[in-house]
């Protein structure tokens, strides 16, 4: 389209499970299909979905989150990655004024899309009403009402008559809100989920004819080119965006650990990484037997190693090289999913217990409960490859399984708030130079906390 900032939309919702990930990857597929770069980025700290993004677009999708990046960083992400693209469609995250409480509004849609100046489509889920839906709608729309808005797609209707009804309702209640779309029901092409939400990308077998599926039934009741020919050009609200500092020179090697069993990295933090001067190199422990030469640290991010605890356990060769790795004494960070494949062993489900890596000496048990949902205010209590003893940074906790102790109790060098206040739990541990936690931490909170890692990793090369 021409502009250096492309126009975008915020794809939002009423509440999860309305159809909001099923209109984005419609929307950015169809759009795709025509021929259009598309870029993706989801707001809040999910992994999953910017996945299912990049498997729509062709192009990694990016995360932004005004609570754990504040809105200069949630500004610079998008000002980045958005040129070049001709539209970018966010996502949003939960109900669109849903974020860090029930009174604040930072982490939430409506706070990303107040930041961006980007205008929001909702997306309601309108099964079983009919005149009630212009007051649910409305409802949204007037709780805020300088939010930039673009209209509104209903999705579940059971009927064309049903369908039709919606359009009379909305015409005759809320003639000022654009309708753009009335999608009927189709519970068979939403991708399906599991605990922690969706199933990953990298687990997905059949992701072209879902997609295209899911681009079909958009356009069969969405006017796509008439909503994205209303669009604007971005400007940046505010000015200029603060241009990067330039990518220092490869200075260490790090590996990363990245298979279906180790895939919730934030794009953000990679590239800080790379900016402070790192060379990520992949690497699989579900099918590797060697760690890539030449390592002056590691990188294990989230994922589901519960699923694939039979295939780590098997791979007893490489979680001894990991053993020896980090018991040398060399930099290794682990989050939540690596942290379980560092720990002596997983317990699944169904109490069968797996051989992990044996680096720290806790047993992870899988529960069918949540054991802990939130955002995270880390403090550090003790130097760290993170930085010093005081090295703030933020970041999000979301996992089934809990710790039992092993072999004696470490301290835990994180101090953490929430919601709620300060969290009385023993979280961040530290054997040597390896750091594990439940935290998956957000380096776009605090750029520091990457060059302390490169520069902790250098000392070792």
């Amino acid at each position: 389209m021409g502009a250096p900032f492309p126009p975008g939309l915020v794809v939002a919702g009423i509440r999860s499970g309305c159809g909001k990930t099923s209109v984005a990857l419609g929307l950015m597929r169809a759009l795709t299909r025509r021929g259009l770069t598309v870029q993706g980025f989801k707001v809040g700290p999910d992994f999953i979905d910017p996945g299912h993004h990049a498997l729509a677009t062709g192009r990694p999708s990016h995360n932004l989150d005004g609570w754990m990046c504040g809105a200069d960083g949630l500004r610079a992400i998008y000002a980045r990655y958005a040129p070049g693209a001709d539209l970018a469609v966010v996502e949003g995250v939960m109900g669109l004024y849903d974020g860090f409480s029930a009174t604040d509004p930072a982490g939430s849609t409506a706070q990303a899309a107040r930041i961006l100046g980007l205008p929001v489509l909702l997306v309601a889920d309108a099964a079983s009403l009919a005149r009630s839906v212009a007051a649910l709608v409305g409802g949204y729309r007037d709780f805020e009402p300088d939010l930039p808005f673009a209209g509104v797609i209903l999705n579940n209707a059971g009927s064309p008559s049903h369908a039709a009804l919606l359009a009379e309702a909305m015409a005759a209640a809320r003639p000022d809100i654009p309708l753009c779309g009335v999608l009927p029901k189709h519970p068979d092409i939403a991708t399906p989920s599991r605990h922690l939400g969706l199933v990953t990308a990298e687990d997905t077998t059949d992701a072209d004819r879902r997609l295209d599926a899911l681009a079909d039934w958009l356009e069969a009741g969405c006017d796509v080119d008439r909503l994205i020919q209303g669009l604007c050009p971005w400007t940046p609200p505010g000015g200029s965006i603060p241009l990067a500092p330039p990518v220092r020179e490869t200075r260490v090697r790090i590996g990363l650990a990245r298979d279906r069993a180790f895939c919730f990295y934030y794009e953000e933090n990679l590239r800080l990484l790379r900016e402070a001067g790192a060379e990520l190199v992949a690497f699989s422990p579900l099918a590797d037997r060697a760690l890539p030469e030449g390592l002056d640290g590691l990188y294990l991010g989230g994922g589901y190693p519960e699923l694939a605890a039979r295939e780590l356990a098997a791979n007893e060769g490489l979680r001894a090289v990991i053993r020896d790795f980090c018991r040398q004494g060399r930099p290794a960070l682990a989050e939540c999913g690596g942290f379980m494949y560092l720990m002596d062993a997983l317990t699944d489900p169904d109490g069968r217990v797996f051989p992990m890596a044996g680096v720290f000496p806790f047993r992870a048990v899988m529960g069918r409960r949540l054991a802990s949902l939130g955002y995270r205010h880390v403090v550090t209590r003790a130097d760290s490859p993170l930085g010093p003893a005081g090295t703030t940074v933020r970041g999000h906790e979301f996992h089934y399984s809990h710790l039992e102790d092993d072999a004696g109790r470490l301290p835990g060098v994180y101090a953490l708030s929430g919601r709620q206040g300060d969290l009385d739990v023993r979280e961040g541990f530290l054997v040597g130079r390896t750091l594990g936690s439940y935290v998956h931490l957000h380096f776009g909170s605090n750029p520091a906390v990457a060059d302390a890692f490169v520069a902790a990793c250098a000392e070792q090369a």
